[in-house]
């Protein structure tokens, strides 16, 4: 394919031929590489005072970018693992840049050596039984979309699906037969089967009665009846949250986002002792030493732990042998 050195062409090249054809890029990673670039083309419209079809790849060198970056994080309120997404998306264009347009060679390696941007760890949100049960409580029974978002919420707590994973589930993606599970589609498209609960069973069972749908229709419709976006989703979690803080107070501490229901499922099975290999292939984990942040967030482990240790400032008692009667009876 011939590509057009100018910056409209290779960016264009870019989508089309390097992640689409070549890569076979996800949806979820086009969308993303392209929101990063129409920020970008609207910082240079501002800045620059040009059009983004008249920008070159002189005009995007590595000061220009760090400025944008520094951008992201003052104006938007982007943190610091939002500015390396976009940061990742413009390297792996520039990276591109460099293979079919070696004359602005100087430009993409100064770019390309611009580093990611260090942050602090927190510890993850996640949600305790009673909070799951308030939130699971919130939306009202008796209203379509109150029956839709129950099952929803309940799947999402249960299954730790993504909220990706969740919004592109079809009905025939639920098996009821020879062990319910849901099947799905994950990162790198991986896909994997999660088995359900028996109260989710039923809960799917009765929304699935409701719903009337074909196999290939969306299993969590919105009004017109396609796909619920993300921001649907996080705008009835958000919702929901507000209802179920009046019950539990606890809810109003916790920034509660769909990535935060899938927390609550890892830590679920965590505290009834499912091993951390388990839990990484129950998520889609790519690296079992992703699930590293449950333990690392799970008080309750460390305080196990804390309970098996003797306290700094008590003497250790000294051996005192069993009464021999008491020692024969041990010993039968």
């Amino acid at each position: 394919m011939k590509t057009d050195p100018s910056f409209p062409g290779l960016l264009e090249a870019f989508f089309t031929d390097r992640l689409m054809n070549q890569r076979q890029a996800s949806s979820n990673t086009i969308a993303s590489y392209r929101d990063t670039f129409c920020l970008l083309l609207g910082f240079g419209k501002q800045r620059l005072q040009k059009a983004p079809s008249t920008l070159t790849i002189n005009d995007l060198d590595a000061p220009f970018i760090g400025a944008f970056l520094e951008h992201l994080e003052k104006d938007r309120g982007n943190n610091a693992r939002s500015r390396n997404v976009r940061l990742a998306a413009i390297h792996s264009f520039f990276k591109y840049v460099a293979l079919q347009d070696p004359a602005h060679s100087a430009v993409t390696q100064r770019v390309l050596a611009m580093p990611t941007k260090r942050y602090a760890r927190k510890p993850i949100d996640f949600l305790t039984r009673p909070e799951i049960d308030a939130l699971l409580a919130a939306p009202d029974q008796y209203t379509w979309t109150g029956h839709r978002d129950k099952t929803l919420l309940l799947l999402a707590v249960q299954t730790g699906l993504r909220v990706s994973e969740l919004i592109a589930l079809t009905v025939r993606d639920i098996v009821f037969d020879h062990g319910a599970h849901v099947r799905c589609k994950g990162k790198g498209r991986k896909e994997r089967c999660t088995p359900l609960r028996k109260e989710l069973v039923s809960a799917l069972q009765i929304w699935l009665r409701e719903r009337h749908a074909q196999p290939d229709e969306p299993l969590f419709p919105n009004a017109r009846g396609s796909s619920l976006s993300r921001d649907g989703v996080e705008y009835l979690l958000s919702k929901y949250v507000a209802v179920a803080q009046k019950q539990c107070p606890s809810l109003q501490k916790k920034n509660i986002t769909p990535h935060v229901l899938r927390h609550s499922a890892a830590m679920d099975l965590l505290h009834h002792g499912v091993d951390r290999s388990v839990i990484a292939l129950w998520l889609g984990h790519e690296s079992i030493e992703t699930t590293q942040i449950y333990i690392q967030a799970d008080l309750k482990t460390k305080e196990e732990a804390l309970a098996k240790t003797t306290p700094l400032d008590v003497r250790p008692g000294r051996y005192q042998p069993d009464d021999h009667t008491m020692a024969f009876l041990k010993g039968l």
